[in-house]
């Protein structure tokens, strides 16, 4: 099942070592965010393919299947994929 985590960019990681398919994507510093943007959970370390940067607010999926998916190579050793920067929200209240 693959899940859907609203999150905020906080870091970047800089590795001089990749996986070589890995090397094409920057590895980002995202936590959990709420809808109001208050910060939940840990810290996770998400491949970005959605040319995030620091600040922005993103949708993360972890899943492997789903992940691999978005970074469209099935041997990427990836879980966690940045796979969009969120532009704005609307919440409707009942």
């Amino acid at each position: 099942m693959t899940h859907m985590i609203l999150c905020k960019v906080i870091g970047t990681l800089v590795a001089t070592q990749k996986n070589e398919h890995l090397k094409k994507h920057k590895i980002l510093i995202v936590q959990p965010v709420d809808l109001d943007g208050k910060f939940i959970g840990r810290d996770i370390l998400a491949l970005d393919t959605a040319d995030a940067g620091v600040g922005d607010t993103v949708l993360i999926i972890q899943e492997g299947q789903g992940a691999a998916q978005a970074v469209r190579d099935k041997k990427a050793p990836v879980h966690t994929v940045i796979v969009a920067v969120v532009d704005g929200m609307e919440v409707a209240v009942k």
